[in-house]
């Protein structure tokens, strides 16, 4: 598998009822720092839950709890589809 096979997208795509892993968190500093300490941490799986009628905010489920966040937040966020058959640990290692 090379590294071009997984595309990575923002987190703001994802569709409710999709699912994906979280590859990093790219956002100024203390942004950062918040999504991180709510879960979202390179690993993790995500799903969309819902979004508002006006498509802004998203609800994610991730450890557990549902956090809603702003498109421009869910932008810094960026995630790959896990194939089945793929394990999470060959999704991140293929992303950057």
């Amino acid at each position: 598998m090379t590294k071009s096979a997984i595309t990575q997208i923002s987190l703001d795509t994802l569709a409710p009822g999709q699912h994906a892993v979280i590859c990093a968190v790219r956002a100024r500093e203390d942004i950062r720092r918040r999504l991180q300490e709510l879960g979202f941490l390179p690993g993790a799986p995500v799903d969309c839950l819902m979004r508002a009628p006006s498509g802004d905010p998203a609800a994610y489920r991730i450890c557990s709890a549902v956090i809603a966040l702003r498109r421009e937040d869910a932008q810094g966020i960026r995630i790959a589809f896990q194939s089945p058959g793929r394990t999470e640990s060959e999704v991140l290692s293929h992303a950057t």
